[in-house]
């Protein structure tokens, strides 16, 4: 295990589980996997390898005896008839039969209806007349002569769901974990390896958390199919409902005004519409009012009289193209049938999760490590729904007060949820609350920008926060500083405004256009002039090179000296080499340009590190680059910068080491061949003429 796994076995024994476990007992049952998390945590919840063998054993064995397939659902028709009774795991609804004055249960996968239930099992579980909900549950048969009298009868049930949990020691042993832990934790709890995103992606899984632990919050997530956008929804939580969009009912989301039962919103902590998306869709007037009024009202009428209820609501759809297209030609709510695509509901929403952030789930990407049995962890997200953390920012920042108030709800909304994931019992610093806050305004900042270009009665909003220094922190979209030719306020029923020439689109640190001048039949292209600067690059954005950032200030270079300690792995190594490509596609087929290599030994295996760049050398020899690397053996080197005999000095926070790690997999990877699609670090760039 490793150390991590180590110390959440040591502060949650008992609740935590192997999350590699699911596969291992699942085979053909198709359940959530808060389900077979349930039993798992019964027989499995500890770091004895031979308790966990055995464990699995008994829980395939559970289910093998008691989970219903339903080719198979008649073969247990016939068991419960011979014996009389058998416990069957199962998805249960039940419904009144008026005529009958009497509760009815339809087995989902057994097959049986009209089961006998006592009205004392439905005030206990009174979620089961909403719709199934999985159970253990003890079937009864007893034959009848009357024609009418069902056979079945349900004796006991028990819902897939934890018994209570202690809070505060939640909270006490979340103090024996640092910040980056608590998130690597939660990653694994959701089923992730946390080695397998940055750090921007991690709190983007966490934001969809969010409506388990906030009351009445509304997220949408719009991105490429296979990013896992639904399965939090379905799988991690019993309080959560995942609904086809096109399912939507109002006496099934909302009340049934002829029977004046309540639907989905007065039972379920989270509604999340699955396949949300989809511009051929169609959706009823009536419906969408609804939603809007309780979006921002948290009620909803039963008749004349209005009804609270707290349940958040999660969009989740595909999207048809991709980000510069929707910002050239569109928006970013594109995608969305006509009727809710309008101003009033898009502005209701409190986050924007940008989907195509994400990346597309694959089989590495999947812990073998220790997280919370689901099913616990639910129980502690619905817990925190009764806290409100969304004050505790003003004791370090202020928000813009030029913001409108359905604005600030939304970020102080977005911010109490993180901050109830991550720190439920406080102790955050002003740095770990700037993380979060950028998130949460940067979210609703994403909304604001589109309702700008669907209406143009919306006015422009400055998004920024001031600290204790008093200086004021503008808020950019990563869309924003990657495709700002296409970021300017656009609206369909106002006057379009002209495009931005694309000032980088051949370079993106000089934010000067090329001056392109015809001579007759020649084309020149006037190279701008090179300026000192800083420019600070998000994480997750696509788009840049090292051809853009460093290609312009190293021609007509005849050495360079480029300073990392760190190109000790192959990574990093392929990294240099990369550098090496980009000076030999730059410069004239007859120039010597002499790059040399400052950088520390690796300790852990420095004669494979030589080999990598010995190797770097002798791919150079022939194309007019001389590679040459030396250790700084005083081990004093920590800066990380390239210097050019022109007169130029490079300044990097993360030396050449800017992208994201790529994930190893059979196939191809565009990321692999071209920089441009792969996602950054956040890292900062300098230049300065020396």
């Amino acid at each position: 295990m490793t150390t991590l796994d180590d110390k959440i076995n040591e502060h949650f024994a008992g609740y935590v589980v192997r999350k590699d476990l699911v596969k291992a007992v699942k085979g053909n049952a198709i359940v959530p996997t808060y389900v077979l998390e349930y039993l798992l945590g019964q027989y499995c919840a500890t770091d004895n390898e031979s308790s966990i063998e055995t464990g699995i054993e008994t829980v395939k064995e559970i289910l093998r005896k008691h989970y219903v397939h339903r080719s198979e659902a008649g073969l247990i028709h016939s068991t419960i008839k011979e014996k009389g009774r058998h416990k069957v795991i199962d998805q249960i609804s039940v419904a009144l039969n008026e005529k009958t004055d009497s509760y009815e249960a339809t087995f989902e996968n057994l097959g049986i209806k009209k089961v006998s239930v006592d009205s004392g099992t439905v005030k206990a579980h009174p979620k089961l007349l909403v719709t199934g909900i999985w159970c253990i549950a003890d079937v009864q048969y007893e034959f009848s002569e009357e024609a009418r009298t069902s056979p079945w009868m349900l004796e006991t049930i028990k819902p897939i769901q934890i018994a209570k949990v202690d809070y505060e020691g939640y909270k006490e042993a979340r103090a024996q974990f640092n910040k980056d832990e608590w998130i690597d934790l939660l990653l694994q709890s959701i089923g992730f390896n946390p080695e397998a995103f940055g750090r921007r992606s991690k709190l983007l899984q966490l934001m969809r958390l969010i409506p388990f632990v906030e009351r009445n919050y509304n997220i949408i997530e719009l991105g490429p199919k296979g990013t896992g956008k639904s399965h939090i929804y379905s799988e991690f939580s019993p309080h959560g409902q995942l609904i086809s969009g096109g399912e939507i009912t109002i006496p099934k989301l909302f009340v049934n005004n002829s029977n004046g039962r309540i639907g989905l919103v007065g039972y379920w902590d989270v509604v999340a519409f699955d396949e949300f998306a989809g511009r051929e869709k169609t959706a009823n007037k009536a419906l969408v009012d609804i939603m809007k009024n309780y979006m921002a009202n948290k009620t909803f009428s039963r008749g004349v009289n209005p009804m609270g209820a707290e349940a958040s609501f999660a969009f989740v759809g595909n999207t048809d193209h991709n980000v510069p297209y929707m910002l050239k030609n569109s928006d970013l709510f594109e995608a969305l049938p006509p009727q809710f695509h309008d101003s009033a509901f898009i502005d209701r929403l409190h986050a924007y999760l940008p989907g195509w952030e994400v990346d597309v789930i694959r089989g590495e990407m999947f812990t073998r490590g220790y997280g919370f049995i689901v099913d616990y962890l639910a129980e502690i997200l619905r817990h925190l729904r009764q806290e409100d953390f969304s004050n505790r920012p003003d004791q370090h920042f202020q928000i813009s007060e030029k913001i409108s108030t359905r604005d600030r709800d939304a970020i102080y909304k977005t911010m109490s949820g993180l901050l109830k994931v991550i720190f439920p019992a406080g102790g955050e610093t002003a740095e770990e609350v700037e993380e979060l806050l950028q998130l949460a305004l940067e979210s609703r900042k994403r909304v604001k920008d589109q309702l700008f270009r669907i209406d143009s009665t919306y006015p422009d909003v400055d998004f920024y926060y001031v600290g204790h220094d008093g200086q004021k922190r503008r808020i950019q979209t990563v869309e924003e500083q990657e495709f700002p030719q296409f970021c300017q306020r656009r609206s369909s029923n106002g006057p379009q405004e002209q495009d931005i020439p694309d000032k980088t689109a051949d370079n993106i640190v000089s934010g000067q256009e090329e001056n392109i001048a015809s001579v007759g039949q020649k084309t020149t292209i006037a190279k701008p002039p090179l300026t000192e600067g800083h420019l600070v690059f998000a994480e997750n954005r696509k788009g840049v090179s090292y051809d853009k950032l460093f290609g312009p200030y190293i021609d007509g270079a005849c050495r360079i000296i480029v300073t990392d300690p760190y190109i000790r792995l192959y990574y990093q190594a392929r990294n240099m080499m990369e550098f090496v490509e980009m000076v030999i596609q730059r410069k004239a087929p007859e120039d010597q340009v002499a790059i040399h290599l400052v950088t520390g030994p690796n300790d852990g295996d420095v004669q494979k590190q030589r080999e990598l760049l010995e190797s770097i050398s002798e791919a150079s020899t022939g194309t007019g680059v001389d590679f040459t690397w030396a250790f700084d053996t005083s081990g004093t080197a920590h800066a990380r910068d390239i210097i050019t005999d022109t007169g130029w000095k490079i300044v990097l926070d993360r030396g050449l080491d800017i992208f994201q790690a790529p994930m190893h997999r059979e196939g191809f990877n565009l990321g692999d061949r071209l920089q441009e699609h792969r996602m950054v670090k956040g890292f900062y760039v300098t230049y300065v003429r020396k």
